[in-house]
């Protein structure tokens, strides 16, 4: 797949999905952890992806973590205690499952004022990524809102429209808890590797409008577009069911 084209998988259920996007996520591993980079560094975002990749991640054969990174594309300014925690949710479910350490862990200092956090997030993806003007992770695994918006960056915010900062603080997310802190627009158009996971009927319209639309100015996610890096969407038939345009229906067990 060459860089800046997208593909559009369609699978006839979440589990179907879920097995292929591990699959894939594994092979992506591996292949990096066998690159001169010699490890993985990947995005995590909350939602159904939390309960996917716990159901389908683990039992992937072969799995090792050792040299994996793990970051969070946003993240609600919360305790890790605290239900709506993304890093929360998945170092009680996913990681303990991985066997992974939370030195190889990024996540946000929920101590302290979402402007620090924002900063603190920032420093330590300048330590995870040493010299590099962004970060470039191996890949970033997003979800979409129904009105289009992904990661913590929401329609008509002004932080659509930031180019210097990796991570940007808000406080006025329209979708609670309203402090947060997410990846920019550079930091996620700079991945190697950008996959969009949605599922369910609830998505339809608004990927109807993300993935054919030409809505000005254009939705969040479809601004997801990494310049020298793949954009994949993995949908389930309920989530694809309006879309008219090319779409992949990959056999079970498929290589991607």
């Amino acid at each position: 797949m060459s860089p800046g084209s997208r593909r559009v998988l369609v699978f006839k259920s979440s589990e179907d999905l879920g097995s292929a996007l591990a699959s894939f996520i594994v092979a992506r591993a591996n292949a990096s952890c066998s690159s001169e980079r010699g490890r993985f560094t990947v995005g995590l975002s909350g939602g159904s992806l939390v309960s996917l990749l716990t159901q389908h991640l683990p039992a992937q054969p072969g799995v090792d973590c050792r040299k994996w990174l793990f970051g969070f594309c946003d993240e609600r300014l919360v305790s890790f205690q605290d239900p709506e925690s993304t890093c929360g949710l998945y170092k009680s479910h996913l990681m303990p499952a991985l066997c992974v350490p939370d030195s190889q862990i990024l996540a946000i200092d929920p101590s302290l004022s979402v402007e620090d956090a924002a900063e603190d997030y920032a420093q330590q993806l300048q330590q995870a990524f040493p010299g590099a003007h962004m970060p470039v992770f191996d890949l970033l695994l997003l979800g979409i809102g129904p009105d289009g918006h992904t990661c913590s960056l929401f329609p008509g915010h002004p932080l659509l429209e930031e180019e210097k900062r990796t991570v940007a603080p808000i406080s006025d997310s329209p979708k609670p808890p309203p402090q947060r802190i997410t990846l920019t627009l550079p930091v996620v158009n700079a991945a190697r590797c950008v996959v969009f996971v949605s599922i369910g009927e609830s998505k339809a319209a608004v990927l109807k409008r993300v993935l054919e639309g030409n809505e000005e100015p254009a939705l969040p996610a479809a601004r997801v577009n990494p310049a020298n890096g793949e954009l994949l969407w993995f949908l389930d038939e309920s989530a694809a069911q309006s879309l008219s345009l090319p779409l992949e229906k990959p056999s079970r067990g498929a290589a991607l």
